[in-house]
């Protein structure tokens, strides 16, 4: 009989979504993602958020993250209410270009999942 996995170790949720990327501030997206600040990974990594990449393409950044725990709405909900993250939210937004159709849709917008291979 195998150990019972703790949420880490047990599969994967991936999430993929797409934002744009205010050109005139694209060098100083870049250069804020080269120095996130410590607290702000720590409330990442406290979200059970693991593998988490964000790519550029043109004017679009694509994010892809794993999440490694149980109840994804309230880590989600825990992030965002993280002062080291409002801070640092406060401080990219502006650099990005929503891509959502509805003011009530998320800021990223999710991308449905076409392959997968382990």
């Amino acid at each position: 009989m195998s150990p019972e996995l703790s949420p880490r170790e047990g599969p994967a949720r991936r999430v993929a979504s797409v934002v744009g990327l205010v050109d005139q501030r694209a060098e100083e997206y870049l250069g804020l993602h080269r120095a996130v600040p410590p607290e702000v990974l720590t409330a990442l990594r406290t979200a059970n958020v693991t593998n988490y990449s964000i790519y550029r393409h043109g004017d679009l950044l694509f994010s892809y993250l794993e999440y490694r725990g149980t109840d994804y709405e309230t880590d989600m909900a825990r992030l965002a209410a993280d002062p080291a993250t409002q801070r640092w939210w406060s401080t990219v937004m502006p650099m990005q270009r929503s891509l959502r159709a509805h003011p009530d849709e998320p800021w990223w917008t999710g991308l449905a999942e076409v392959f997968h291979l382990d």
